[in-house]
């Protein structure tokens, strides 16, 4: 638990920390002597990545440790020969014959019993036992004393591997804490003052639509998109919208650029920093259908859909063990970690693997919850799916349905997690639908996916809420219209912009 806590304050602090690098680039106006350029040596950056590098240093600490056992040491075996020894044995005046004549077939055949226990098998552990009480004349006793012995040991064994089990998910969490913290430093000293030129056109181009540009700072960001902030307002008693301002800077930029979300709409008579990145090439729609398991009040499912700031659209569909409010705390838990995880600037598969983590942390026996991510890039129309003991995910394209399917276990159940991840090009006019288990359950055995798929391809509907309506009303037809688990489709379409 102390571990837990250690780990979920350390997280949060450095996503304070970067929440507090996103206020400083998009709402803090910079000062005179930070125009000059930033550069790979600024001390500071360089002082963040020290932190990182603590971090990561900690976490290999961590992994250096002994692994987690599955069988019991030599020197555990040797330790309940002992302790039998001592409470069978000391008082049986038989004692120096077997312990010095015939030590070493003793202790040979004591561990046979015991790796026999450790296998669960019974036929070889009652032939053991047969033999035993030929030679020893307290055999029953001696056994009942050594099984007794074996199951504390093996008690001891279970807790020294959650232990590790926990240390393992700590070292985890640091790790992706290192790399945050180096994401942080490269958001905050890699922007710098636009060009001279640049910057003087812009100012001549908007003074003209009666805004004032005070500054002028760029930033490339992965894929080599570029970001834009400026720091303006309009000339008194003027009202600018932003759209009028982003049709500006594209002209000068000669590429497409747009307020980034959640901006300012327009420019008023203050000062502002505003973000501008390049505009999309697609926009995403989506639309949910779900339905409560008969007899229950909550679904078990949940899911989360949202916009980041890199221009990537990202859906997440979990399915809690079970149904009811037990289940829909346990898969409410995995997608709002997901959503902080992701708005922090986490990869799929880092959010993934924390999420994991944290459930294992967590320590509730028997509960888990499904992981079904799909991340598009608006730019590109490349679509990234991951998926943890997830039902298939289907793309629809004119007459043709693909079907993305998984093998992997759900989150919060192994500590060695091994998503299954896929690619896809997406194109104008294309549908993703997701779906939880009870959605393909509903269909004929051994054929869920192919049913699924005529069922999609009968769908005639074009928005996504229509889409996912009709997809459940036509699933509910396979099951005398009894929803015997808890059902959510969620569809999503993508449209150039």
């Amino acid at each position: 638990m102390q571990e837990w806590i250690i780990a979920m304050l350390v997280i949060g602090t450095v996503l304070i920390m970067r929440d507090m690098a996103k206020t400083i680039l998009a709402v803090r106006t910079p000062k005179k002597e930070e125009l000059l350029p930033l550069c790979e040596s600024h001390p500071q950056k360089e002082k963040v990545e020290r932190y990182a590098a603590s971090f990561q240093r900690l976490a290999d600490t961590f992994y250096g440790m002994p692994y987690k056992k599955d069988y019991l040491s030599s020197g555990q075996i040797q330790g309940i020969i002992q302790d039998a020894r001592e409470r069978v044995c000391s008082r049986c005046y038989q004692k120096d014959l077997c312990w010095t004549e015939h030590a070493g077939e003793l202790c040979c055949g004591i561990e046979a019993v015991i790796r026999a226990m450790e296998e669960g098998n019974e036929e070889e552990i009652g032939s053991l036992k047969g033999e035993w009480s030929g030679v020893c004349s307290h055999s029953v006793q001696y056994m009942d004393i050594l099984g007794e012995l074996f199951r504390k040991e093996k008690q001891n064994l279970f807790w020294n591997n959650r232990m590790i089990e926990n240390r393992i998910a700590v070292a985890q969490q640091l790790t992706e804490v290192s790399k945050i913290m180096q994401m942080v430093a490269r958001d905050l000293y890699d922007l710098e003052r636009a060009r001279p030129a640049f910057e003087e056109r812009l100012r001549k181009s908007l003074k003209k639509r009666h805004v004032l540009l005070k500054e002028a700072w760029v930033t490339e960001k992965e894929k080599g998109k570029q970001q834009i902030f400026l720091t303006m307002r309009a000339r008194s008693g003027q009202c600018i919208s932003m759209s009028e301002v982003a049709q500006i800077l594209s002209e000068e930029c000669k590429k497409p650029m747009a307020a980034a979300e959640g901006s300012r709409c327009i420019v008023n008579g203050e000062y502002h920093t505003v973000h501008f990145q390049e505009d999309l090439n697609y926009q995403i729609l989506y639309g949910v259908a779900k339905l409560t398991r008969e007899k229950e009040k909550v679904s078990g499912d949940n899911y989360i859909c949202r916009q980041e700031e890199a221009g990537r659209f990202v859906m997440c569909l979990s399915d809690g063990m079970g149904s009811g409010m037990e289940a829909c705390r346990e898969s409410e838990v995995v997608v709002d970690l997901l959503e902080q995880f992701l708005e922090s600037g986490f990869s799929q598969e880092t959010a993934a693997r924390m999420v994991n983590s944290a459930l294992l942390l967590k320590g509730r026996d028997g509960m888990f919850s499904t992981v079904d991510m799909c991340a598009v890039d608006l730019y590109t129309g490349i679509c990234d799916f991951l998926k943890a003991g997830a039902a298939a995910t289907f793309i629809k394209r004119d007459h043709w349905v693909e079907s993305i399917v998984s093998e992997s276990l759900a989150a919060g159940l192994v500590q060695q997690m091994e998503f299954e991840t896929a690619s896809r090009k997406l194109y104008h006019g294309d549908y993703l639908i997701m779906m939880t288990d009870g959605v393909l359950d509903a269909l004929p055995m051994e054929r869920e996916e192919e049913t699924m798929k005529e069922i999609i391809m009968d769908v005639k509907e074009e928005t996504p809420k229509e889409i996912s309506r009709g997809i459940l009303e036509r699933v509910l037809g396979y099951s005398d219209y009894h929803a015997r688990d808890d059902m959510t489709v969620l569809v999503a379409g993508m449209w150039k912009k």
